[in-house]
């Protein structure tokens, strides 16, 4: 794993991240954190261990910066977190190692609608997004505009962030689905829920990204 900056323009300062993506990986997936959170999220952190295990490269980043994320209001402002996943994406693209591997993206929480922005803006570069315990509804108008295989996950016992995620459902009209953990709350904290968050976005990543390099 290697610590990496990225540079995004309008940030302090360039935003550090976490990388690792080993030989002959067959996608990368770049997370996008949630409200409060960052590229040290224990949860994210086993759920990319795991990614990792089933042969996916991984890129943790901290969507703002500390004097950023000080502001309540920059950690709602889904147009400028869907921004900084791209500049992330971008910065992938830059990299001649990097250049052509599928990518698929992962968010939680109100990084789930960062997550959809970035796909809807580039249709081309996002082969799938994941989103786990997410606001997807966030998103707004663009969820009609995202075109990849989109997987929505939410625990049984969520109740009002699942009914969220049911109409956002309705109005992505991509290849979709909706998995409920059943008796997992909003942080899947109970036993095995995290692994089945897992589990269901390796299957979903591994079906949606070989069609994305193949098409790509």
């Amino acid at each position: 794993m290697s610590e990496v900056t990225i540079p995004v323009t309008g940030a302090p300062r360039p935003l550090p991240g976490l990388l690792d993506v080993a030989a002959g990986a067959q996608g990368l997936i770049v997370f996008a954190h949630g409200s409060g959170s960052s590229r040290l999220s224990r949860r994210n952190q086993a759920v990319a261990a795991d990614l990792r295990a089933a042969g996916f490269g991984t890129l943790l980043f901290d969507l703002l910066d500390p004097a950023e994320a000080a502001h309540r209001r920059n950690v709602f402002d889904i147009p400028l977190l869907g921004g900084r996943v791209s500049a992330a994406v971008d910065w992938l693209r830059d990299r001649d190692d990097l250049t052509d591997m599928p990518l698929g993206l992962f968010g939680a929480s109100t990084g789930a609608a960062a997550a959809l922005v970035c796909a809807a803006e580039r249709p081309r570069e996002i082969g799938a997004v994941v989103s786990r315990g997410g606001r997807p509804d966030l998103a707004g108008k663009l969820l009609s505009a995202v075109r990849c295989p989109t997987l929505l996950i939410v625990g049984g016992a969520d109740t009002e962030v699942l009914a969220l995620n049911r109409q956002a459902l309705e109005k992505l009209t991509c290849e979709k689905s909706l998995e409920v953990v059943p008796g997992a709350t909003h942080l899947f904290e109970e036993e095995g829920a995290l692994d089945a968050v897992t589990g269901h976005a390796i299957t979903w990543f591994r079906q949606a990204l070989p069609r994305a390099a193949e098409s790509g």
